[in-house]
């Protein structure tokens, strides 16, 4: 008997479909994970470049009227957000920020005689504004007492910030030349009793609350300028006056400042031991 010969089976041209699909699947994914990743926080995205915008117009890279890599119609401002649109956080920001665009508007007008002699500077930051008294206008080398002349132009400031709620911290900052007076040993003594003589004169003389005050000498750790020149050490010393717009800002990393009840300080000439130093 012939035996049956089985019949072949038939060749599947479909099984490329399987590896298809399993590409097709994996592509999905692939632009899922693009998607995901373009809706970031724009508001927390927006905030961490001004920070770093700041911090760069600190240190004085950036000027404040022509900041690089913005140009006309580049980015929408923020006065013309519809404020109702906004989450509550935001809302407040946008305000907080137009309260310290008014406020800096404000002082640039009573202090223009100072900003055009260079005795004064202000910078914006993302929630603060920062008013720098440079020691040319304000203080005597290597002395921590203000001068009488430029008491006019403290005044003006004060009276524009006392009845302001925001919160005052004042900083001392110095170049890197040491300093030799039998009052101050070093940069640090001297940058400290600079700002808290400073906030003394907003309590005894301004009736400035005094839990809206804190003091903090940096000596020269922070520059604004190189130390490699006259005019970057002049720039570097300094008072600046921080005008936080939120009470919850949190103090500079590894700077600790303490709100305290500043006594007189003595306005005798201190009495130089060592080469004076111009600061």
């Amino acid at each position: 008997m012939t035996r049956r010969r089985r019949k072949a089976d038939n060749p599947n041209h479909d099984r490329w479909l399987v590896s298809y699909a399993d590409f097709i699947t994996l592509l999905f994914a692939f632009f899922v994970v693009l998607y995901a990743s373009s809706q970031a926080d724009k508001s927390k995205m927006g905030k961490l470049a001004e920070a770093i915008e700041a911090g760069f117009q600190n240190l004085g890279v950036f000027d404040q009227v022509g900041r690089p890599g913005k140009t006309a119609g580049a980015a929408q401002d923020t006065d013309a957000i519809d404020l109702g649109r906004l989450a509550p956080s935001h809302r407040g920001s946008v305000e907080q920020r137009k309260d310290i665009r008014e406020l800096r508007r404000a002082l640039e007008a009573a202090l223009a005689p100072e900003i055009r002699r260079n005795e004064v500077a202000l910078h914006e930051g993302p929630d603060d504004l920062v008013v720098s008294l440079r020691e040319v206008g304000f203080f005597d080398s290597g002395s921590a007492r203000m001068k009488p002349d430029a008491l006019s132009a403290f005044a003006r400031v004060a009276n524009i910030l006392r009845d302001r709620q925001c919160e005052l911290r004042v900083e001392g900052h110095t170049d890197d030349v040491p300093i030799h007076t039998a009052r101050f040993v070093s940069n640090w003594e001297l940058s400290t009793t600079r700002a808290t003589e400073v906030v003394r004169l907003l309590i005894e003389s301004y009736d400035f609350p005094a839990e809206r005050l804190s003091a903090a000498g940096f000596a020269e750790y922070h520059p604004a300028a190189g130390n490699d020149s006259a005019e970057g050490r002049r720039m570097n010393r300094r008072i600046d006056v921080v005008i936080l717009g939120n009470k919850t800002r949190p103090v500079v990393e590894g700077i600790s400042t303490q709100r305290i009840e500043v006594p007189a300080i003595r306005a005798d000439a201190e009495t130089v031991t060592g080469p004076r130093r111009q600061q």
